[in-house]
């Protein structure tokens, strides 16, 4: 249950115009719908920019999502559209975009609005430049901005707002509806002309609807709409006279009556619905008089529900749910929770989680809070909220098998880093190879960019500069190793390359080497002859003030020689090296492409792709040598790596120079 939950209140009287139904999934809110329409028309005197807020579960979702059924061509047709106010009703218009923001980075958010107009940009700022460029406005409705990013501490709905939708709300081209949490909406607003911009906060007096609260709790009082049969439901009378009396003692919030509900639905027994000082005020009030209806004690049930206020992601896999909830107690709550559903119950929802693509598990059911105004309201009434987020980490921790990634639960191995970015305890963690790879890079990279750099350590720097290429690639774990290890040795951090090796994954290259950057912009691999063996080597062109380069005869650049093997500088002129003859590289068992931010190595017996190395800094030279390893030169520098793969036994013909296609433009889609 969420603010994005609709009901059925067409049996009700909603705080409507005289002569007009109410809104059938609403029941009221009939000013906030005039506001909303006139926006969607963009009615002379409109807003172009409306920011939708009140507190949580104050029901601005479920009036968005009645909006929305209002601005939907197919769904209008199931709704009396004769019937209502003609003030509440848009106009016949395509259906707007609506880029749900649950989960998503301020990033991705913006790259969901790219991908849905088709626009041709490669760069965010690019995204704001072409929307102002069209000849017709575009419609935008952000739903429930609070519900951004993947880790909670991290802060996303407000980077949403800041990087995303206030840049947007400034172009005059776009018309922007969003709800966002109370404390954003100034910010969203700010700026703007005087007449572009409104905020509508529902607990205000002039959006506040009494009347449909009212309604609201009806509805869910009724059996003819789900509700069991019980002497307070199952007569107009004494169901009306209630809800009546919730919508008085909730003061606006459409939560705290949804929770009173529910707590009298699954637990009807010794609930006086003539009581009516019994019913609840807030949504602790909520939490704290079911507790006491059932004899139990109120902070043991805002124990149990803590793991749950404390989750990431969609909801916390149930084994979980006992071991965290002792943890935070300090105390074994195991039997209490066993005995307990129905204490809980009101509080919870259940959730299929999808299926998880990286270990093939099918969908399980997670079991998630209400409410996220609920689990606010359990989160601030924790003494310690910081120590039960370390000692749900370190239970978190000890439940990964052997310290294996790999055999982690997926809650464990995407989630652990919130927990501890929570407790203040992220830096600590991010010393594990095993865990850069196997954790849900863009979950990992949110976490550790919310940490200030100066507190993260060597490991977590690489980790952090290398994420971009891992979210952006939506690369797989071992893929996500193999741009890691190359990191850690360009980053002089030869020992956690080395780990990354012994973590079970094939790795499709070893680096060798890395060199600083130098300006160089090509690399060449052959050999140094003379001696009893001849010395294979690589040359790379850079600029002539380079420290130790020898000069190009004419003046035509310089270049430095290095060992192949070992990247050891070596005193010899570039022209005593011997490169292999366009025969000779025909013979080769790898063939070799690139583009501006890629280079792949295929074989040229089956046409294979054997390596794919995708870049963050153009490529500005690469070259294979005929045993398999490869150069390649960027902004960062000069790479080594030996690829991994046993060559042909016999050398092929090459095969076609189309086969190794682009991987097209990147962006900064990161």
């Amino acid at each position: 249950m969420g603010d994005e939950e609709v009901i059925d209140a067409s049996r009700t009287d909603g705080a409507t115009a005289p002569g007009y139904a109410p809104h059938p999934y609403i029941g009221g809110r009939t000013a906030a719908l005039r506001a909303l329409a006139a926006w969607r028309m963009s009615w002379p005197g409109a807003p172009r920019v409306i920011a939708l807020t009140g507190a949580p579960g104050s029901g601005r979702g479920r009036l968005l999502t009645g909006f929305l059924m209002l601005c939907d061509p197919e769904f209008r047709t199931r709704l009396p559209l004769d019937e209502l106010d003609p003030a509440t009703v848009p106009p016949d218009l395509p259906a707007p975009a609506v880029p749900r923001p649950d989960g998503l980075t301020a990033a991705q958010l913006l790259w969901t609005v790219a991908d849905h107009f088709e626009l041709a940009a490669t760069r965010t700022a690019d995204i704001f430049t072409e929307l102002g460029a069209r000849e017709e406005p575009v419609t935008l409705v952000v739903p429930d901005v609070a519900a951004a990013g993947p880790v909670r501490a991290a802060g996303e709905p407000a980077r949403l707002v800041r990087e995303v939708l206030a840049p947007l709300a400034a172009v005059p081209t776009v018309q922007l509806l969003a709800v966002v949490p109370r404390e954003l909406a100034a910010e969203l607003t700010a700026g703007l002309p005087q007449g572009q911009a409104q905020i509508i906060d529902l607990d205000a007096p002039e959006w506040a609807d009494p009347d449909g609260l009212v309604a609201h709790a009806a509805t869910a009082l009724d059996p003819a709409r789900g509700a069991p049969a019980l002497p307070f439901t199952t007569g107009p009378r004494p169901r009306e006279a209630l809800a009546g009396a919730l919508a008085a003692r909730a003061a606006g919030s459409h939560l705290t009556v949804e929770l009173a509900v529910r707590s009298a639905l699954l637990a009807p027994e010794g609930f006086d619905p003539a009581a009516t000082e019994r019913l609840p005020a807030t949504v602790g009030q909520a939490v704290d008089l079911h507790a006491r209806r059932l004899g139990a004690d109120p902070g043991l049930l805002r124990l149990l529900l803590a793991p749950l206020a404390l989750a990431e992601g969609d909801g916390l896999p149930l084994p979980l749910w006992g071991a965290l909830a002792s943890a935070v107690a300090e105390r074994d709550l195991s039997r209490e929770l066993a005995e307990g559903m129905l204490l809980t119950a009101p509080f919870v929802d259940p959730v299929e989680a999808p299926s998880d693509a990286e270990d093939g598990a099918d969908g399980r059911t997670l079991i998630r809070i209400a409410h996220p105004a609920l689990a606010a309201e359990i989160r601030d009434g924790l003494p310690d909220a910081r120590g039960a987020q370390t000692r749900i980490a370190m239970k978190l921790l000890e439940a990964v098998p052997g310290q294996d990634w790999s055999r982690a639960d997926p809650y464990v191995r995407d989630h652990l880093a919130g927990h501890t970015l929570d407790a203040g305890l992220l830096p600590q963690l991010l010393t594990d190879p095993g865990l850069f790879v196997h954790t849900d890079p863009v979950v990992l990279r949110a976490a550790v960019e919310a940490v200030p750099l100066q507190e993260l350590g060597a490991p977590a720097r690489t980790y952090l500069r290398t994420a971009p290429l891992l979210t952006r690639t939506q690369a797989t774990p071992a893929l996500r190793a193999a741009f890691l290890e190359t990191a850690f040795v360009e980053d002089g951090l030869a020992p956690y390359a080395q780990a990354l090796h012994g973590l079970g994954l094939t790795l499709p290259w070893r680096t060798l080497w890395s060199l600083p950057p130098a300006g160089a912009t090509a690399v060449t691999a052959g050999v140094l002859p003379g001696g009893p063996v001849p010395v294979p080597v690589a040359v790379s062109r850079v600029p002539a003030a380079t420290p130790g380069a020898r000069p190009l005869p004419g003046g035509d650049g310089a270049f430095v020689v290095h060992t192949l093997t070992d990247g050891i500088p070596l005193d010899a002129a570039p022209e005593q090296v011997v490169r292999p003859s366009e025969e000779e590289r025909a013979a080769s068992p790898f063939g070799l492409s690139r583009g501006g931010g890629y280079v792949r190595v295929w074989d040229r017996g089956t046409q294979e792709v054997v390596a794919a190395v995708i870049t963050d800094t153009p490529v500005l030279g690469a070259d294979l040598s005929a045993d398999g390893v490869l150069l390649i030169a960027t902004e960062r520098g000069v790479t080594a790596r030996r690829i991994l793969t046993t060559p042909p036994t016999a050398p092929a013909q090459p095969g076609p120079a189309g086969v190794p296609s682009s991987p097209g433009p990147a962006g900064d889609r990161s």
